[in-house]
């Protein structure tokens, strides 16, 4: 496999100007920094892409649980999307925490508009602290109008437990939900394993209908690991945006994300991950 640095740093070069890809991810903000739309723009920028966003919401966090959420409006949303879109052209677009129904209509509704784009749908539910990211009356809307814009879905257990209905325990369990969740969708699967008890490797399972990746990485134990879902699919999005293949991107991205938590550093009191490992 390619190392991460030779995946990702091929700058064009045209004329005397240094030429990057943009991708644009379109979740809530995390005053933290740990996850949300910071740590994607982190992710973006380490890997060699023009990061760009559309704030869904504003959360009021820290390493430890998130105080509060405010939604911004629905169509404010959008406007930020079509602002990106108009003048710097994504090669890739991640999404995050949604919330609500109304911000995945309009999210959705933008998305339509762009059919090329490859979209990574991180269906960010519930965050580890346990705070309600996503309303019950939006999941239906998500599966509904955005999972079939999707190129991929990367639900990390809980959120593949919630859409399936079923707990997975085994590394086994999650092939079968893979299975099931792209027949169900239609698109692309990672089921992300790394909160599998027992386990010395963190194991995630990819799935496209023909083929079967199964990636892992050495456990790290006693590392806050906030913001990896959100820095996994990132990783992913930059790496199509730098235009790997869907396949190639979740290996590159899992060697990113294993490395970022291997290597963590520390903020105030907390570990967190090093987005420029590479460095």
């Amino acid at each position: 496999m390619d190392s991460v640095r030779n995946g990702f740093f091929r700058k064009e070069q045209m004329s005397n100007e240094r030429k990057v890809p943009t991708a644009l991810t379109v979740a809530g903000s995390d005053s933290g920094g740990g996850a949300g739309v910071q740590a994607d723009l982190k992710t973006f920028a380490a890997l060699g892409v023009h990061g760009t966003s559309a704030i869904t919401c504003v959360t009021a966090q820290n390493p430890k649980g998130v105080l509060g959420v405010q939604a911004c409006r629905p169509d404010m949303v959008a406007l930020q999307m079509e602002a990106v879109m108009k003048e710097l052209g994504p090669k890739a677009i991640k999404t995050g925490m949604l919330y609500s129904a109304a911000i995945i209509r309009e999210v959705a509704g933008v998305l339509r508009q762009h059919p090329r784009i490859p979209v990574v749908v991180d269906p960010v539910m519930v965050s580890t602290s346990g705070a309600v990211l996503l309303k019950d009356s939006a999941r239906k809307v998500m599966e509904k109008e955005l999972f079939p814009l999707a190129a991929l879905i990367t639900p990390n257990l809980d959120e593949a437990g919630i859409l399936t209905g079923t707990t997975i325990r085994e590394p086994e369990e999650l092939r079968e939900c893979a299975r099931a969740l792209h027949a169900r969708y239609g698109c692309a699967i990672l089921v992300k394993g790394g909160h599998l008890k027992g386990m010395r490797e963190a194991v995630d399972l990819f799935f496209d209908g023909r083929n079967e990746l199964l990636v892992s990485s050495p456990f790290v134990r006693g590392v806050c690991t906030h913001g990896t879902g959100c820095t996994y699919s990132a990783a992913i999005a930059a790496c199509l945006a730098h235009g790997q293949d869907l396949d190639k991107s979740v290996e590159l991205a899992k060697e990113y994300i294993s490395e970022a938590i291997t290597q963590w550093l520390k903020a105030g009191r907390h570990t967190v991950l090093n987005h420029w490992w590479q460095d």
